[in-house]
């Protein structure tokens, strides 16, 4: 069985959440922007590599929100999820969007990343758990959130 780590991180402002667009699942075509832990690179090292790489923004690591597994045939990801923010004056437009010059050929292609209303959530193929989560400020932060797919409210999907 293959672990991996995949850091993930929140950013918030102004009501709106950071998403990347790619294919997650058949039903959720957004996800939270973040990626594989690579050997010898810290948690933190990683997750502003990969925001760097996906979004083209500095960050700054705030704290752990949560912690879920997501566990499939061969595979077994450790999902760390962490409230970040970013790092310098520069404000992000409304129609702000950037384009993924480092992607790997192991991901999944990123075809759009911009702020969304956290309100729009769900309509973005997140769960209404998961709204809930955002909406009341990530309580019990630090949690184990157990599976994944629970978690977000989703089928297990082949792979």
């Amino acid at each position: 069985m293959i672990l991996m780590v995949r850091p993930t991180g929140i950013l918030i402002e102004n009501q709106k959440i950071l998403l990347i667009k790619q294919d997650v699942t058949e039903k959720r075509h957004w996800s939270l922007p973040g990626g594989k832990l690579e050997p010898g690179e810290s948690i933190e090292q990683c997750l502003v590599r990969e925001m760097k790489e996906e979004t083209g923004l500095d960050i700054s690591v705030r704290e752990l929100l949560y912690v879920c597994d997501r566990i499939q045939k061969d595979n077994h990801v450790v999902h760390m999820t962490f409230l970040i923010d970013r790092v310098g004056e520069e404000i992000l437009s409304p129609n702000w969007k950037h384009k993924d010059l480092h992607a790997s050929s192991s991901s999944k292609t990123i075809r759009e990343i911009c702020m969304v209303p956290v309100d729009e959530l769900t309509t973005y193929g997140f769960s209404p758990e998961f709204y809930q989560l955002v909406k009341a400020d990530f309580p019990e932060r630090g949690s184990y959130k157990g599976d994944f797919n629970t978690f977000f409210g989703e089928l297990p999907s082949d792979e």
